[in-house]
């Protein structure tokens, strides 16, 4: 055995002592929530196509027609290759649906953070985050020469206290949270926080990753909106939405899209005609919501804020235990285990579609409740 594979080896081995070792299991998404594995079809209650747009056929026979009429790659960056009219156009429909300026584009939602963070905060700026920020956001301030400090989640009140004291030091400071936090399903206290930046000339970007198409946006919109394309939209990208002079320098200095391939013409097709059905047909956007609300309400919990609801079980090996027992029962809950959530916070994240049944949710919460005897902790 070499030294590279003696390494590999041992940090394996470490990982499976403490149930963090991770595999990948093959599975197939069909039309609904269904998908099948093993030879078993499950319910599953673990993807984060929200409305079910990547099985939608008016989204499927644009990304066909994309394919047909421009090939399936975008053959370079767009400054290299050109700038393909159908991200002209997707740029445009993401501002609109954004009350934005101005939109770019981006390969990936992780691919926007690490391009637009760095390219707004250097040496002598701050990054204040919310400390349950996703992995990307950090993976991008770290890219960055900025200083890093993070606040209590969702304490806007703390976040102002750090400003109080650190903002003099920094030329520039940008402040981060997510809309809709992907773990635990809250929702940020925007309106506080961009007061308190207004009050601290600090620049405020929100993730809304998972908000996108599924909650009213409300009447608090960061100058900074960034966001995927592969959740709600049931296609593939990340976006920055934010004024022109911005977007601009993106165009510039954002790594991500200055050295990386455009996205393929089928995803952004695609894209153009899932927001074209969440324009036209708001009782469907609602539903996931509505859904998750559901299942709360079956266990006698608080109402569900977002389409997210988490079962926080403590360890990995209850949280996969707990997913397992879900599987006996025909539904596929994955456990989510540090270090994608911290230390004694494994859980199921439970995620609600359009595509769930009345049905298949209740039985899902009659499930939790006689299987697991659980709550999921407010």
């Amino acid at each position: 055995m070499t030294s590279l594979d003696a390494f590999a080896e041992s940090k394996l081995a470490q990982l499976e002592q403490h149930a963090l070792r991770r595999a990948l299991t093959v599975t197939t998404r069909t039309d609904g929530a269904m998908v099948y594995r093993g030879g078993r079809q499950f319910v599953s209650f673990s993807c984060n196509d929200y409305l079910g747009l990547s099985q939608h056929p008016h989204v499927k026979a644009a990304a066909l027609a994309a394919i047909e009429t421009y090939g399936t790659g975008a053959g370079a960056s767009r400054l290299v290759t050109g700038n393909h009219p159908l991200l002209v156009e997707l740029e445009a429909r993401l501002a609109k649906l954004k009350q934005a300026p101005a939109a770019r584009v981006f390969g990936s939602g992780y691919l926007t953070n690490l391009g637009v963070i760095p390219a707004l905060a250097g040496e002598g700026d701050l990054i204040l985050a919310d400390e349950l920020s996703h992995a990307c956001i950090f993976a991008g301030s770290q890219l960055s020469a900025a200083t890093l400090l993070t606040f209590r989640h969702n304490d806007a009140e703390h976040a102002e206290d750090i400003l109080k004291a650190e903002r003099g030091k920094y030329r520039n400071v940008l402040l981060i949270t997510e809309t809709v936090f992907s773990m635990d399903g809250d929702r940020a206290p925007l309106a506080a926080l961009a007061g308190i930046c207004a009050a601290h000339d600090v620049w405020l970007m929100s993730d809304d990753a998972h908000g996108l198409g599924v909650l009213a946006p409300g009447d608090v919109r960061a100058p900074l909106q960034m966001g995927t394309l592969s959740k709600v939209l049931g296609s593939y990208g990340g976006y920055l939405c934010a004024s022109l002079p911005v977007v601009d320098l993106m165009t510039s200095r954002a790594r991500t899209v200055v050295y990386s391939t455009g996205l393929p013409p089928a995803a952004a097709a695609a894209a153009i005609a899932a927001l074209d059905i969440i324009a036209a047909d708001p009782a469907l956007t609602a539903r996931p919501l509505t859904k998750a609300r559901a299942f709360t309400q079956r266990l006698g919990l608080p109402d569900a804020q977002s389409p997210i609801v988490p079962l926080v079980l403590g360890s990995a090996e209850a949280a996969l235990e707990a997913s397992r027992l879900l599987q006996d029962e025909g539904f596929l809950v994955v456990a989510i285990r540090p270090p994608t959530v911290a230390e004694g916070s494994a859980r199921l994240r439970f995620a609600f579609s359009a595509a769930h049944s009345d049905a298949d949710v209740a039985r899902l919460a009659d499930v939790v409740t006689t299987r697991l005897d659980m709550r999921v902790q407010a």
